[in-house]
């Protein structure tokens, strides 16, 4: 591939800063594991059957008529593959991959620059497409169509449009909301993917593939422990494993067993479903504070503390795929199952 912690104290700024540069050094750590864990081949991406024989198939296509890749979007919740694949079609395909996202695009003249320092038969990743400007979305139309890009110069009657020529290249955009995402440019992309969350055995295989990179030991039982508490993400099934091997390595257990697992989990406090603190706070708020639903929103992100787009980017799919949570025309409705997990009746008291 080619290149690319009594009385009138204060905090001491040092510490400060040495606590702000740990935080740093740690999420940077956090960062470049989720990296060596990524699969870097379609053969070992686990999961997602039939769009990864779709994809191979439009890849080997390309590859053998020496032509560029149709525009590809990825869709689905966050965590199962969509930046992993990005990579890897650009890796397949052996082009440089170029890589940005729909918030940092501000003005049309960065997404000039980007697109005119394409080579031909590049991949450019927009992460989190649908949060594209409108008429910066207008300016990526002719690119994606014609290979081509239209500045507007000066105001007015006097301006004027310049077109710059654009390399042929592969546009691959990412969503967790492609119904945010306007007609026009959907209609763009040749090919669409909604990736599913991942069943047990699937996230089993990838956590056993994940500790064999991380040289952790565990057994069958461990890793379908965590593979079930993982709500159906590979990107939750690494961070939970990476939470386990310290248990693990402080405990100086050799071998992570179902039983290393669930004494890790429950101090994780994450719960049999999968669920952490935020969860069983989303599911507890509809329940105690709304009556069951249903609830806007806006007052349940008010309820918890929570973005309201986090909430329905981040937790509000699995809750939906899964029963625990409707969503209706007037808002949010907590499920019998619901009240079941939390203990309660549909009167809020505990059973």
């Amino acid at each position: 591939m080619k290149s690319k912690p009594g009385e009138n104290s204060y905090p001491d700024p040092a510490s400060a800063d040495e606590g702000r540069l740990a935080s740093r050094i740690g999420h940077e750590d956090e960062r470049r594991l989720d990296l060596a864990l990524r699969p870097r081949k379609l053969d070992e991406f686990i999961g997602q059957v039939r769009n990864k024989k779709i994809l191979a198939m439009s890849i080997d296509a390309a590859r053998g008529r020496a032509e560029v890749l149709d525009h590809v979007l990825f869709s689905g919740p966050p965590g199962l593959g969509k930046t992993s694949l990005a990579h890897i079609i650009a890796r397949e395909l052996g082009v440089n991959l170029h890589i940005t996202s729909g918030p940092a695009i501000e003005r049309a003249a960065d997404l000039a620059a980007i697109v005119n320092h394409l080579e031909e038969h590049d991949v450019l990743f927009i992460d989190e497409i649908h949060r594209l400007q409108r008429a910066i979305e207008e300016r990526l139309y002719s690119a994606m169509e014609d290979f081509e890009f239209h500045i507007v110069m000066g105001e007015g009657m006097g301006a004027r449009t310049m077109k710059l020529s654009v390399k042929p290249f592969t546009l691959v955009g990412a969503t967790t909301r492609s119904g945010l995402l306007s007609s026009p440019l959907r209609d763009r992309f040749g090919q669409h993917f909604h990736l599913d969350f991942y069943d047990h055995a699937e996230l089993s295989e990838i956590v056993r593939r994940s500790a064999a990179l991380l040289n952790v030991a565990i057994d069958e039982t461990g890793a379908m422990e965590l593979a079930s508490r993982s709500r159906g993400t590979p990107r939750i099934a690494n961070r939970l494993l990476r939470r386990v091997r310290d248990f693990a390595q402080v405990n100086e257990a050799s071998i992570v067993t179902r039983e290393i697992a669930l004494a890790a989990l429950e101090l994780l406090e994450i719960d049999t479903a999968g669920f952490d603190k935020m969860d069983r706070a989303i599911l507890g708020a509809i329940i105690d504070k709304f009556d069951g639903g249903p609830v806007g929103v806006e007052s349940l992100a008010a309820a918890v503390g929570e973005e309201s787009d986090t909430i329905e980017e981040v937790y509000e799919p699995y809750l939906l795929q899964e029963g625990f949570l409707a969503r209706t025309s007037r808002g949010r409705v907590a499920t019998q199952r619901a009240y079941t997990h939390l203990g309660r009746t549909r009167r809020g008291t505990l059973l």
